[in-house]
């Protein structure tokens, strides 16, 4: 099984603040704002009663209103203020960064660990949320698919819902869209949840070393073993791993540990 870091929601270029940690520990990740027009803004999608448009108004100036999303990973159900009888989760890839997968030999079976740009909150005495004074940027899982099926070009329309069914997508030849198991399997063990999910805020899900820059990691010392896509060798240093500032899709070679090392992210 291989996992691959896939790196999704706001960056520095798009959205320009960090995911928040709500209070209650969950790691919302804010979907990325769509490059055109799509079928959902994120005044259409809510948390908790709140919609993501009022979050990003609460947390950044960055904030713009009347916003398209480009929702995906698509992992967090009953989001949307109108109801899809038929959703079902998916996460959809194009262009170089679908390519690079391909490359690597991404299949059924292997599993995307989610992570993105993260930083606690709390509710001001006005009632709104706000970053949390003294807390710091960091880099965080806060979601997995393990991997059933690609679906590629044009089978991907019968998902309507999903911004990968736009017809600016699936006239694409490297359009694709990953669906989960129906149950996570790891080490040829079965886990009676579903093969896809997000996670709540725990300190082993933080990639980032404590005090450092957000791109500075903690990984497992067999990651020392096998190739990291977009990384090489001289990406570990003595105390940490620089990620690199570049690329969506880190691809780490199957590793007889990997499927511990995700067990205890995902399962504890």
């Amino acid at each position: 099984m291989k996992i691959i870091l896939s790196r999704k929601g706001f960056d520095s270029g798009n959205g320009g603040s960090a995911s928040p940690i709500l209070p209650d520990g969950t790691l919302l990740s804010m979907p990325i704002p769509a490059a055109g027009k799509s079928n959902l803004k994120y005044t259409d999608i809510s948390y908790n009663g709140i919609t993501y448009d009022e979050i990003w108004k609460q947390l950044s100036s960055r904030y713009k209103e009347n916003q398209y999303c480009h929702l995906d990973p698509d992992i967090r159900s009953n989001i949307r203020s109108s109801e899809i009888s038929n959703w079902m989760p998916a996460f959809g890839q194009i262009n170089g960064a679908n390519t690079h997968l391909e490359n690597n030999s991404v299949r059924a079976g292997d599993l995307f660990l989610f992570f993105g740009w993260f930083r606690e909150t709390e509710i001001a005495a006005d009632g709104s949320l706000k970053y949390k004074k003294g807390t710091r940027d960091i880099h965080v899982i806060y979601g997995y698919l393990q991997i059933t099926k690609c679906l590629k070009g044009k089978e991907v329309s019968q998902f309507s819902w999903h911004p990968h069914a736009d017809k600016d997508f699936v006239n694409k030849n490297t359009n694709t869209l990953y669906l989960p198991s129906e149950k996570l399997s790891l080490n040829g063990i079965e886990y009676d949840i579903p093969g896809y999910g997000t996670l709540d805020y725990a300190k082993k899900l933080v990639l980032t070393v404590p005090g450092m820059s957000r791109t500075k990691w903690i990984l497992p010392d067999w990651c020392r073993d096998v190739s990291i896509s977009h990384h090489n060798k001289n990406s570990f240093k003595d105390k940490y791993f620089q990620s690199a500032n570049i690329g969506q899709e880190f691809v780490i070679g199957d590793h007889p540990e990997a499927g511990a090392w995700a067990t205890d992210l995902i399962i504890g």
